[in-house]
Parts: C-alpha cells; structure tokens; sequence
C-alpha cells in the first residue's frame, strides 16, 4: 500500500511539473500584443452580456503589457516545474508553486466560473499541489512551529 501511494505521488509530481512547464513555455510562444491592438480587442467586447470575456481579456493584457510579469510568470512555472520533477528538490518546487497554482485556480473560480471543465483542472492541480506539500510537511514544520525546550 504505501509503495501504491509513492508511486501516486510520483505521478503527482510528474503532472502538475509537466503541465507548469508546459504552461511556462506557452507564456513565450506568442509575442505581446501592441496597447491599441488590446483596445481595439476588447472593444468588440464592451456588450453588457460579455462583460466576463471582457475581464479575461483585461486581465491576461494587463499582466502581458506590464512588460516583465508574464514573462516572471513564465519562468517562474518552467523552474518550479523543474524542480518539481527532479528527485531532490521536489517539495521545494511544490512549496513554491502553491501561490502559482491558487492564483490560477482564483482565475478560473471567479473569471470562467461557466468553465466548468477547466475549474475541475485547475481545481485538481491545485489539490495535488497541496497534497504534495502536506506529504512532506516535516520538511518545513521546524519553521511553523516552536517546539518547547
């Protein structure tokens, strides 16, 4: 039973690492659209009745006209990805993807929350994430709590 567990966790780590670095280089696959080609965008967008699609769309722009957050972003999921899937460093990539892997979930919770099929995904990788975190959580306990002398 617990060999079936590690091996689960394995495959834990071997998706949410693939699918973050897989999701990091799509964050370079297309080039940042210019401002006006956003506004000219979310123009065809301005209807009451899609107001969502318009805050999707708002806010992917704004993250990529920054000029450095998406790409942030972008490393930030290929090296906590990586480090996920090597042996050794495995729950500190998952520590550290926490925060990526709730905001993706806020995202899809509360800007597609119509989606219901990429809530579950996202909603799945942020509880392997946790779970990832919690399987090793001795590693980091010594920090949280303070043991009387």
């Amino acid at each position: 039973m617990a060999k079936s567990i590690s091996i689960l966790f394995i495959i834990f780590r071997l998706f949410l690492g693939g699918f973050m670095i897989y999701g990091g280089i799509q964050k370079f696959q297309k080039p940042i659209p210019e401002p006006i080609e956003v506004i000219e965008k979310a123009q065809k967008f301005s209807s009451p009745e899609k107001e969502s699609t318009l805050q999707k769309i708002l806010y992917i722009s704004g993250a990529k006209q920054t000029g450095y957050f998406w790409q942030v972003l972008g490393v930030c999921e290929l090296l906590f990805g990586l480090l996920l899937i090597l042996q050794g460093t495995g729950f500190i990539g998952a520590l550290f993807l926490l925060p990526i892997t709730l905001h993706i979930f806020l995202f899809h919770l509360f800007l597609e929350a119509d989606e219901v099929g990429e809530l579950i995904q996202t909603s799945a990788l942020f509880a392997i994430n946790i779970a990832l975190v919690l399987r090793e959580k001795e590693k980091c306990e010594h920090l949280l709590w303070i043991k009387p002398i």
